[in-house]
């Protein structure tokens, strides 16, 4: 929890404290000094106080003319002098601990210039008071009396510690006018104008966080050989995403954060650190390898790490881990931005959708609804057989219809990836539940492995699973959807095929979608591939990174299949 911070004095207070503070004082050494003297005389010094006080309480600091100013230091040197005088000449005078009835006061022309930060005044007062006390005691044989040499030390300490104190809150709330913290929508406002206004400036690629995590490996290549190389971002969580990677052979990155890892340790110490391991999960034992994982910090957050690593012992001297961490250094503002722009526009895209949404689903949907129950009122009241009646029912069965579609689209807007799910899981759900709406008999082919994408990647490309879906479901005819995933970050390939119509010149009402596949693709630097299907209909496949090389052996993947059609009121399998 934190906690507000503490508003600062304002000058009007730090006036009203000067005169209270005085008030109260010159109140209680007027009643000190008659009980500790018993001698109506010694009142003068009361007196001669309260003079002395006068020009103390005038204003001083900024905006005040300056004789005012030293007028009112003048003040509170008299009111140093008569105190500490005074606590002399009652102590030489009269028996007993007096100098105490005077001291008190002292507190005040030491603590009041640190009041309005002038620290300096204040310690230059308190070393007047000590001066003019010793130089007294002296003179005046004082110091054998120890009631006098208590008296003095307790109320010069006790002056200092106001002063220091005092001072030391006023260094960490500092007076002046408090600027109202801005409302969130109006803080927000700005940054976002800030964010366009670069954004506008700054090409395209510099805000890839896949570009600039391969032209950083390129940089490191040439620093030192290496034989394989990545860049490993935070996910918001205990697991890294692979940006980018380079290696002869497919290479499966240690990304949990819990691991016995240079990865992990470099991540939590944003230090470089040097290992004889491999920082992959199906290294062989027997392989001879150095490994150099350099975190990319910006400010204080680790945004990535570089992983290198080499098939040979010592490939990483200190003086090659240096020049490596110096090409970090400013990769990782520049990743920062481009991760942090890529989070604003996904958080700003996610929420449009669910606004569109809620519009299309509270405005013309209901609308529709409410035309359609209108037509079947006109219907109860016409003959069957009539000619109107007949053109009023295929106008409802196109109105259903669009209903249906508006339906398909509001719940195409609300489909996300789920964190929880991740990739696999929202395009299979969302072919289920497509399929099962529109008739489409639905084969799902799934291979992925537990690493996740980053989030942007996987927003495109599900939102290009989508609309080859909704391009299938719309426009081919087909009975059947054939979709087969496969993710192994960094790598994904996500295929729909069809049996329906194709692709032609006879089928322009898809051509739109596909242009739209096509930006998303080239946003995320991935291929989108079309062509026609073997036995009739269309593939499109959307392939992001490189393939992995997999061994004859088994792979941790999953896979399944199902199938589903929705016919009538029923579901067949």
């Amino acid at each position: 929890m934190v906690s507000a911070p503490i508003a600062p004095i304002a000058p009007n207070a730090v006036e009203a404290i000067r005169w209270a503070l005085r008030l109260v004082m010159l109140g209680l050494i007027g009643v000190l000094i008659p009980i500790t003297t018993r001698d109506p005389r010694s009142m003068v010094w009361a007196c001669l106080l309260a003079v002395a006080a006068l020009p103390a309480v005038l204003p001083a600091g900024p905006g005040v003319p300056r004789a005012l100013a030293w007028l009112a230091t003048l003040g509170r040197v008299a009111e140093v002098l008569v105190t500490t005088l005074g606590a002399s000449s009652l102590a030489a005078t009269y028996s007993g601990p007096t100098a105490s009835a005077m001291l008190p006061y002292l507190a005040v022309p030491v603590a009041v210039p640190a009041l309005s930060g002038r620290l300096r005044e204040s310690l230059s007062l308190l070393g007047l008071a000590t001066g003019v006390l010793t130089v007294t005691g002296v003179v005046d044989g004082l110091f054998q009396d120890v009631a006098y040499s208590l008296a003095g030390v307790e109320w010069l300490v006790i002056a200092g510690f106001s002063a220091w104190f005092i001072g030391t809150m006023q260094r960490r709330y500092p007076r002046g006018p408090v600027t109202p913290t801005p409302a969130p929508y109006a803080e927000a406002t700005r940054l976002l104008t800030q964010l366009r206004t670069v954004a506008r400036r700054l090409p395209g690629a510099t805000l890839d966080p896949g570009g600039i995590a391969e032209h950083l490996i390129e940089e490191a290549r040439g620093v030192v050989e290496i034989s394989r190389a990545a860049v490993l971002a935070g996910s918001g969580g205990s697991h890294l995403v692979v940006l980018a990677q380079s290696a002869a052979d497919r290479v499966d990155w240690e990304t949990s954060l819990d691991a016995d890892s240079a990865i992990a340790d470099a991540w939590a110490s944003q230090q470089p650190q040097v290992s004889s391991r491999s920082q992959s999960r199906t290294a062989g034992s027997g392989q001879e390898v150095t490994s150099l994982v350099v975190p990319l910090v910006a400010g204080v957050r680790t945004v990535a790490v570089l992983a290198l690593e080499a098939d040979r012992a010592g490939a990483f001297p200190p003086a090659v881990v240096a020049k490596v961490a110096a090409l970090a250094e400013p990769a990782a503002l520049r990743l920062e931005a481009a991760l942090l722009f890529d989070d604003v526009r996904s958080l700003a895209t996610t929420e449009e959708r669910q606004r569109l949404a809620r519009e299309i689903h509270d405005g013309i949907a209901q609308e529709l609804v409410i035309i359609g129950y209108g037509i079947d009122n006109v219907l109860g009241m016409l003959p069957d057989e009539s000619a109107g009646a007949t053109e009023l029912r295929r106008l409802r069965e196109e109105i259903t219809r669009v209903i249906t579609e508006v339906r398909m689209s509001l719940f195409e807007l609300r489909s996300d990836v789920d964190q929880q799910g991740g990739l696999s899981a929202a395009v299979a759900d969302y072919a289920r539940k497509v399929g099962a709406a529109s008739g489409l008999r639905v084969h799902l082919s799934i291979e992925a492995t537990p690493a996740r994408l980053p989030a942007w990647i996987e927003a495109e490309l599900m939102r290009i699973a989508q609309e080859a879906i909704n391009n299938a479901r719309r426009h081919s005819g087909a009975q059947n959807l054939w979709v087969s995933i496969e993710i192994d970050p960094p790598y994904a390939r996500i295929e729909i095929s069809d049996d329906g119509a194709g692709i032609g010149p006879h089928r322009p009402e898809g051509r739109f979608g596909l242009a739209i596949m096509a930006e998303r693709a080239q946003r995320i630097r991935g291929e989108l591939q079309i062509s026609p299907r073997e036995n009739g209909g269309t593939s499109v496949a959307i392939v992001y990174g490189t393939p992995p090389h997999r061994s004859t052996g088994p792979a941790s993947t999953s896979s399944v299949a199902a199938t589903s059609a929705r016919t009538g009121d029923g579901v067949r399998e």
